[in-house]
């Protein structure tokens, strides 16, 4: 089957001009070929396994590709074409792709009415176009933390700040028994906010303070019985 694959690979290649920017391949199974680079469009034509592809470009990420069957134009996931790749059949892979110069392309309304227009569902571009969401920004743009432990304590930190300019940090130290948390919030605004928290296992107890944006101030206690 290897040395099958190897000799049709092989002869396409050799059919494939060297000044189109298309990479001659095989279908690795029976594949249903889309309007688009996606399972939600509608199916052009089934492509059998083994049969002769034309790759024109893929994706950003070669997550799906433009590939030609017969006389047909449309888009399969990348993990269904095979090329030869250092004298091996090999599925094509970001990295695969690359390195064979597959370029990357993109899906839009011009490609849609360049091949679809005898389809009937040529007129539904607006119901089957969905483009890809584009990640939101991180909530956060820095993070830090640290642990220190020396003669019977330790100290840890952390602090975190967000998209919007605002920031936390806090410091917890625990020695004999005895933890101290203190916790400090600014705002995107400048206003800020803190919590102090002491707890004892002598006394199984813990005593929080909270100190809001307008300076009042709360505590409250709290015991533990086992």
């Amino acid at each position: 089957m290897l040395k099958r694959l190897l000799m049709v690979l092989a002869l396409l290649a050799t059919g494939a001009s060297a000044a189109s920017a298309a990479t001659v391949a095989i279908a690795t199974g029976n594949v249903n070929l889309r309007a688009g680079p996606s399972t939600a469009y509608p199916v052009v034509t089934t492509v059998p396994v083994g049969a002769r592809i034309v790759t024109h470009g893929c994706l950003p990420g070669y997550s799906w590709c433009d590939i030609a069957f017969s006389t047909f134009r449309g888009w399969v996931s990348a993990r269904y074409i095979q090329i030869v790749y250092n004298g091996a059949p090999v599925v094509l892979s970001p990295t695969v792709a690359t390195a064979v110069g597959v370029t990357v392309v993109a899906f839009n309304q011009a490609y849609w009415n360049t091949y679809y227009r005898a389809y009937p569902w040529y007129g539904s571009w607006g119901y089957y176009y969905r483009p890809y969401a584009v990640a939101p920004p991180p909530r956060i743009t820095a993070h830090d933390r640290s642990l220190t432990c020396a003669n019977g304590s330790c100290t840890g930190t952390r602090s975190t700040t967000g998209v919007y300019g605002g920031s936390t940090s806090q410091t917890r130290t625990c020695s004999g028994g005895e933890c101290t948390a203190t916790r400090n919030t600014v705002g995107p605004y400048g206003n800020s906010a803190s919590r102090v928290r002491n707890c004892s296992a002598n006394d199984r107890s813990c005593t929080v303070t909270r100190t809001g944006p307008r300076g009042g101030t709360m505590t409250g206690t709290r015991i533990f019985n086992r």
